[in-house]
C-alpha cells in the first residue's frame, strides 16, 4: 500500500488520469448504461405502484422487497466475491438484471398483479446483494493504485450522469405511452450491455485469495471493521443518517399530491439530484484531496440534512428542485470520502467482505429508509415524515462525531492508510492449501 502515500502532497493533479485507461474507460462505459436503466426502473416502478394503490406504505415496501434480499446475503455475498472472480460475478448479475427487467416489463404491459412486481424485486435484490460488493471491490484492481482517487470520482461522475439520463428518460416514456412498461425494457436493454463490456474487463492485478468458506471468515469483514473504527463511524452515519432522512421513496407523492406536477415533473425530481451529484463529481474531479477530509465528511453529511429539511418543507417546484440539487450535491462529497476510505483501509483479500457490509448497510439506509419514509408518512403526512427524519440525521451526525474523534480529525486519505490489520481467527492454511 506505499505507492497509495508516494505520490507527493503536491505533485501536479492530472483530472483525467482515470479516463486515460481503456481498461476503466470499459467499466465505466458499462457501468454508464447499466446504471441508466436501473434507474428508469426505480423511477418507472415507484410510479406504477403509487398510480395503481395511491397507497404510500405500498410504495414504500418496493423498497423493503429490494433491500431485505441484501441485508441477509450480504456477508456471504461479500465472502462469494472474495473467492470467486469479482469480474465473472458482476458478468451474470447484470444478466440476471436483464432478465428481471424484461419480466417487468411484461407485467407491467399486461397489468399483472402486485405481488409479481414486488417478487420481481426480491429477484432484484438478491441480485443486487452479490453485484455490489464485486464491483466496488473490483475497481481498485482495474486501476493503478495512484489513481484510484481519481477513478472514484469519475465513477461518481458517471453514476450521477446516468442518473440525470434514465429519470428524465423514464418520465417521458411514461408520459409518451401512458404506462411503464417501456421503460423496463430499456432498463433490460442498457443491463444486457454491462453484461458484454464486463466480458472485456481485464484486471491489472491478480484477486488475492479470500480463504475457505466457513462462518468465521464470513465475518472477518465484520471483525476488521470493529477495529479499524475510522470506517465503521463513516459506514454507520452514511446507513443511520440516510435510514432516517432519506425522502426519495417519497417523491411520487411529493409530484403527485404536494406540487401537483405529475410523470414529468417527477422524472425531473428524480435527476435533479443527479445534476448537483454529477457537477460535484466534475469538481471533485478536478481538485486535490482534501487535507481535514473527516470534517469535511461530517460538515457535508449536516449540510446533506438540512437539504433535506428544506424538500420536505417546500411547496414550490422550483425550490423543491434547488434542495434536491444541492442535497445530492453535499452527500456526493460524503459518498466519494467514504469509499475511498473504505478500500484505501482494507487489504485485498477483505475487500469483498467489507464491501459486503458496506452494501448491507447502503441497502438498509435507502430502501429500508424508504420503508420507513413510507410507514411515517401513512400515519403522520410526508411532511412530518421527512422534517423529522433529517432532524435525526442531524443527531446522528453530531453523536458519532463526538464518540469517535478519530474520524473527526482524519486528514488527507492517502496519507491516513493503515497497515493491514488482522482479523480474528485467521486460516492462513486456507489461503495456500491448493
Amino acid at each position: 500500500m506505499s505507492t497509495l502515500a508516494s505520490q507527493p502532497p503536491d505533485a501536479r493533479h492530472d483530472a483525467y488520469a482515470a479516463l486515460r485507461s481503456p481498461n476503466y474507460r470499459a467499466f465505466a462505459g458499462g457501468f454508464a448504461f447499466s446504471s441508466c436503466g436501473l434507474q428508469m426502473l426505480a423511477t418507472g416502478l415507484g410510479w406504477e405502484i403509487y398510480e395503481r394503490t395511491h397507497d404510500p406504505f405500498l410504495l414504500g415496501c418496493v423498497g423493503l422487497a429490494r433491500a431485505l434480499p441484501v441485508v441477509l446475503l450480504a456477508l456471504p455475498a461479500g465472502h462469494v466475491s472474495d473467492i470467486l472472480s469479482r469480474k465473472w460475478i458482476i458478468v451474470v448479475s447484470q444478466g440476471v438484471f436483464a432478465l428481471t427487467a424484461f419480466a417487468l416489463m411484461l407485467w407491467s404491459h399486461d397489468k399483472g398483479p402486485l405481488w409479481a412486481a414486488y417478487f420481481l424485486v426480491v429477484i432484484m435484490g438478491c441480485t443486487r446483494a452479490f453485484n455490489g460488493p464485486a464491483r466496488g471491490s473490483l475497481l481498485p484492481l482495474i486501476v493503478p493504485k495512484d489513481i484510484f482517487h481519481n477513478a472514484v470520482t469519475w465513477n461518481s461522475s458517471v453514476f450521477q450522469g446516468s442518473g440525470i439520463v434514465g429519470p428524465l428518460l423514464a418520465g417521458f416514456l411514461i408520459h409518451h405511452f401512458g404506462g411503464a412498461w417501456p421503460v423496463y425494457a430499456c432498463c433490460s436493454l442498457g443491463t444486457l450491455i454491462m453484461f458484454f463490456t464486463g466480458m472485456f474487463i481485464e484486471p491489472l492485478e491478480k484477486q488475492q485469495p479470500g480463504g475457505k468458506f466457513t462462518v468465521s471468515s464470513m465475518l472477518s469483514g465484520l471483525g476488521f471493521l470493529k477495529k479499524e473504527k475510522i470506517v465503521l463511524g463513516a459506514i454507520l452515519i452514511d446507513c443511520l443518517g440516510v435510514l432516517l432522512g432519506g425522502a426519495e421513496a417519497l417523491m411520487p407523492v411529493y409530484a403527485k399530491d404536494i406540487l401537483h406536477v405529475g410523470p414529468d415533473g417527477l422524472g425531473i425530481m428524480k435527476a435533479t439530484p443527479f445534476v448537483g451529484a454529477f457537477v460535484m463529481s466534475i469538481v471533485l474531479a478536478h481538485r486535490k484531496p482534501f487535507e481535514h477530509a473527516g470534517r469535511v465528511f461530517l460538515g457535508t453529511v449536516a449540510l446533506w440534512a438540512l437539504c433535506i429539511i428544506g424538500f420536505g418543507l417546500s411547496t414550490n417546484f422550483y425550490l423543491t428542485l434547488f434542495f434536491l440539487f444541492c442535497e445530492r450535491a453535499v452527500d456526493t462529497i460524503s459518498v466519494v470520502i467514504r469509499h475511498v476510505l473504505v478500500q484505501f483501509r482494507t487489504p485485498d483479500s477483505l475487500r469483498g467482505r467489507v464491501s459486503a457490509v458496506n452494501s448491507m448497510f447502503i441497502e438498509m439506509s435507502n430502501e429500508l429508509g424508504g420503508f420507513e419514509s413510507g410507514a411515517v408518512a401513512s400515519f403522520f403526512g410526508p411532511v412530518i415524515s421527512v422534517v423529522s427524519g433529517a432532524i435525526g440525521t442531524l443527531v446522528v451526525v453530531s453523536t458519532i462525531g463526538w464518540r469517535i474523534p478519530e474520524l473527526r480529525r482524519l486528514g488527507r486519505l492517502q496519507e491516513t492508510v493503515p497497515e493491514p490489520v488482522q482479523v480474528a481467527k485467521p486460516e492462513p492454511q486456507a489461503v495456500g492449501a491448493k
